[in-house]
Order: C-alpha cells, then sequence, then structure tokens
C-alpha cells in the first residue's frame, strides 16, 4: 500500500514550511540539497524536520496539508509539540466584535 506524508520543516529563519510528498527521505533529501532555486527553503537551511504524518489516501494528504499550510504558527506549534488538544482553543475568534467576545454598552 502506498503511504503518503504530510510534513513540517523548520527553517533557519524560525518560518515553517508545510508539505505533501509519497517519499519524505527523497523529499528531504531535495529541500536540504537545494535542487529547485525557486523552492521556499532553497536559502533557509538548515532544514529540521519538525513534524509528520502519514496517510493510505494521497486525497486525504493533500486535504491534510492544504489545511495546515493555511494555519496560524500557533496551531502548527500545537501539532508539532503533540497538543492536537490545543488546536480548538486557537481557532476561537477573539475580535472584540465577535458575538461571543462582544460587550453591549449599556445605555
Amino acid at each position: 500500500m502506498k503511504r503518503y506524508y504530510v510534513y513540517i520543516l523548520k527553517c533557519s529563519d524560525n518560518s515553517y514550511y508545510t508539505g505533501v510528498t509519497n517519499d519524505i527521505e527523497r523529499r528531504l533529501n531535495e529541500h536540504n540539497f537545494g535542487l529547485n532555486k525557486e523552492s521556499y527553503t532553497y536559502n533557509k537551511k538548515p532544514l529540521e524536520l519538525v513534524f509528520c504524518t502519514e496517510f493510505n489516501d494521497v486525497n486525504q494528504a493533500i486535504l491534510f496539508e492544504k489545511q495546515v499550510k493555511g494555519w496560524s504558527r500557533k496551531k502548527k506549534e500545537a501539532i508539532i509539540a503533540d497538543n492536537w488538544e490545543d488546536l480548538k482553543k486557537l481557532s476561537e475568534c477573539l475580535n472584540e466584535t465577535h458575538f461571543k467576545n462582544y460587550n453591549k454598552k449599556k445605555i
């Protein structure tokens, strides 16, 4: 059965790169050897693999990669630290105008 991996790399500038591959070792070597000058990670070496999860279905892997790419840094750091339970709390809107946080002024 084919395996697919969603991974997060920590770059030398402390940014994160999220990707998907069917061969994690090959893909890490590609990032580290800088085969593609257009790649986000090309000028951000050394790179550290900080998260990797496995899928059996390529479509599920791609969906999860897209989801993670849209996440805040704090949410990415939660899964890196294996604190999946923090995701719900980190997803809550904290804007004053959000209905949960809105304080109606008394007239």
